[in-house]
């Protein structure tokens, strides 16, 4: 493209920005996007890596791979509910700051996201559906029933998750949304073609689901081995097949980021061979390092550890695609979010941070404090006056919270 061509495209995008500007400084927004996309990929890969397992052990002979995949079924239902929570977030906070190239995705593949929302609940529904089919079943040992939906669910998770790859991949093409739009010089308001992606970008943010799940395993392992009752014949086999997923895993999803810094667009200019550029796939690659190292023998520490790691190699990775976005966005087509105009609204700011560390703290504190101490205890849980009292303040936080919401909506509506 030449200068002018360029010029056009910004010019474009620019006027494309909300009027009414943002309700705080874009870069807050930017590092909640960044965060938040970590914390949802991460989930994404354990569900995907987590059903892989289930479906595997469900057809295995083995007994240890049968036990192992009734585990993971809960790890991958789990997974799929918090990875639904944790992406809505940074799909808001992206669209706040990049609005002109979010929506201007969506309405060209109008189509695929209507259609993401309805493929995602069948998706949900088959991890269910499984679930129940072999609830009541308590010798995990058995072959399960109603395989299909599970791989079902597999398959729906994928489209779902292409989906959103190529609307992100639509994002950073301005140059062309016109072509896409008018093909051929006709409007198209069909809505029904997705129009960019890159394969081995996909690829990678899939191929990490390999050693996450490997993660889990070895932290499963620890976790389940302090009980009276452990077999630690079963969870010594999940823990080396769980260390042996993270070393390969690694060097398979760093082979696959150095093919996507290669095939990324010509407006990233060197962004390949920048810093940003290379310390992702360092980091994964040195995520199979750390393994072979640190997880030798009983490794308690380093077991727990696994799973923070991989949430922090994933952030790391996080900003590095946040980077090549701006780079390409505001590098090449000379869109600076950090331009954006600001109207600070301090009510929204202080709710917003309110919502997600006092009430998500509370409930999420207790949730977690009660599975840690049911998951290693023999026979019923019976909860402590502590955990007891955390959740009667998180019912009565989230009550509060819901009070205040709707007295501020209903205030607004009746007098301004």
């Amino acid at each position: 493209m030449d200068a002018s061509q360029v010029s056009n495209v910004t010019e474009m995008v620019n006027a494309l920005q909300s009027p009414g500007g943002i309700p705080n400084h874009p870069l807050v927004f930017m590092v909640l996007a960044v965060l938040t996309f970590a914390l949802h990929i991460l989930f994404v890969q354990l569900l995907l890596g987590t059903s892989v397992i289930t479906i595997w052990g469900s057809f295995s002979k083995n007994t240890h791979w049968r036990r192992l995949a009734a585990a993971m079924l809960k790890v991958a239902k789990v997974s799929t509910s918090v990875a639904i929570v944790f992406g809505v977030a940074p799909l808001l906070f992206v669209q706040v700051v990049y609005d002109p190239h979010w929506y201007a995705s969506n309405v060209l593949s109008a189509m695929w996201v209507i259609a993401f929302i309805f493929i995602l609940i069948f998706a949900y529904w088959g991890i269910y559906y499984y679930y129940f089919q072999n609830s009541k079943n308590k010798d995990k040992t058995v072959q399960p029933k109603s395989r299909w939906a599970m791989i079902f669910s597999l398959a729906l998770m994928l489209v779902v998750g292409f989906i959103m790859h190529s609307l992100t991949s639509q994002m950073l093409h301005p140059e062309l949304w016109k072509d896409w739009y008018t093909p051929n010089g006709v409007l198209d308001y069909s809505g029904s073609k997705l129009h960019a992606y890159n394969v081995w970008r996909f690829a990678f943010f899939i191929s990490m689901a390999i050693p996450v799940a490997g993660a889990m395993l070895v932290s499963y392992r620890r976790f389940k081995s302090v009980r009276s009752d452990a077999d630690h014949g079963y969870l010594n086999f999940a823990g080396e097949l769980g260390k042996t997923w993270i070393k390969v895993g690694s060097v398979i999803s760093a082979a696959l980021y150095v093919s996507w810094m290669m095939t990324i667009p010509e407006t990233a200019g060197d962004f390949a061979t920048s810093f940003w550029g290379i310390i992702g796939g360092v980091l994964v690659l040195f995520y199979a390092v750390w393994a072979q190292v640190r997880l030798n023998g009983e490794a308690k520490f380093c077991s727990y550890m696994a799973l923070p790691l991989a949430l922090v190699i994933g952030l790391v990775v996080a900003i590095s695609r946040e980077m090549l976005r701006y780079e390409i966005l505001d590098g090449f087509f000379g869109y600076d979010f950090m331009d954006y105009k600001i109207v600070f609204d301090w009510y929204s700011t202080i709710h917003f941070f309110a919502t997600f560390l006092i009430v998500g703290g509370a409930v999420l504190t207790y949730f977690l404090t009660v599975a840690w101490q049911a998951g290693q205890t023999v026979g019923v849980y019976t909860p402590s006056p502590f955990v007891n009292r955390l959740g009667t303040i998180a019912i009565w936080i989230i009550s509060i919270w819901t009070f205040m919401f709707l007295a501020v909506g209903f205030y607004v509506w009746a007098f301004r």
